[in-house]
């Protein structure tokens, strides 16, 4: 049995869906195709790679796969939202430099000053932009895979922690947790 893959990159808004008062918008990473070779001819099947979020915080990654490109994003779409994580964002940026890593990719995420615009590339953007980041600075290593891209990016924004957040885990004050 033979076994090919293409990679179709091309970052697409799918759609965007309101439910229970939020508008959530999807973006389509990556769709990979594979070619099954049988007696009969070829069999074809796709996996898509597709990230939801609101813009005010939330986010989420899902992996569909299914014999047409349709199905393959509808589900990924569905897996998206079962999937989503609360990022701590701070005036359209991220609270801190972070490092995030799955698999062979790499990710870092440094805050930026308003006005810069979300410096980033492929996947890693599509991620950003659905959380609602409006500035940051961001560079990948390693593979460019698009799955691995996004499962990393995500990995760093879970890791995020704001001000407040930190203060409450140490139970100290504001003022500390910037003067020491």
């Amino acid at each position: 049995m033979e076994k090919m893959e293409e990679n179709f990159s091309e970052d697409v808004v799918v759609s965007e869906q309101k439910s229970n008062n939020d508008a959530y918008k999807e973006v389509l990473v990556g769709v990979n195709r594979t070619t099954k070779v049988v007696a009969g001819g070829r069999r074809f099947g796709f996996a898509a790679v597709v990230v939801t979020g609101d813009g005010k915080g939330r986010v989420g990654s899902g992996l569909g796969k299914a014999k047409e490109v349709t199905d393959a994003i509808t589900k990924g779409i569905d897996d998206a939202k079962k999937n989503l994580i609360k990022v701590a964002l701070v005036k359209g940026t991220v609270p801190h430099e972070q490092y995030g890593k799955f698999s062979g990719s790499l990710v870092f995420l440094k805050p930026a000053a308003h006005g810069t615009g979300v410096i980033a590339g492929g996947a890693m953007r599509a991620v950003l932009e659905s959380v609602g980041v409006t500035d940051v600075l961001a560079k990948s290593k390693g593979s460019s895979n698009p799955h691995n891209v996004v499962k990393a990016t995500m990995d760093a924004l879970m890791k995020m922690r704001d001000a407040a957040t930190v203060a409450q885990t140490r139970g100290i004050s504001m003022e500390k947790v910037f003067n020491g």
